[in-house]
């Protein structure tokens, strides 16, 4: 089942993303290489793909795992859990209808 991994940042996170962010892509990218991510990506702090010095407010990671606590495992093991980027994270099944 698909699950949404929504994660909200501590306020002034981009050094420690900054720190993170290589071991935090080498997860995904195992994701990825396992055919079960959908999607992932930050929420710019401001309206634009390059918010600079602004930063980030947090991510959205959408995967295949086969159950919530499995997934919920996976996200409390995320490098940025462990560096204090995230303030707060949210997993929740999603069942995808469109595309």
């Amino acid at each position: 089942m698909l699950y949404a991994i929504i994660s909200e940042d501590v306020e002034e996170s981009l050094a420690l993303r900054k720190q993170a962010r290589p071991a935090h892509l080498a997860r995904l990218e195992q994701l990825k290489a396992q055919g079960r991510l959908v999607l992932a990506g930050p929420h710019p702090a401001l309206d634009c793909e390059d918010p600079g010095e602004a930063g980030f407010t947090g991510s959205l990671v959408v995967a295949e795992f086969p159950s919530l606590e499995a997934a919920e495992l996976w996200a409390a093991d995320d490098p940025y859990m462990h560096a204090g980027v995230y303030a707060e994270v949210m997993v929740k099944p999603l069942r995808k209808v469109l595309p």
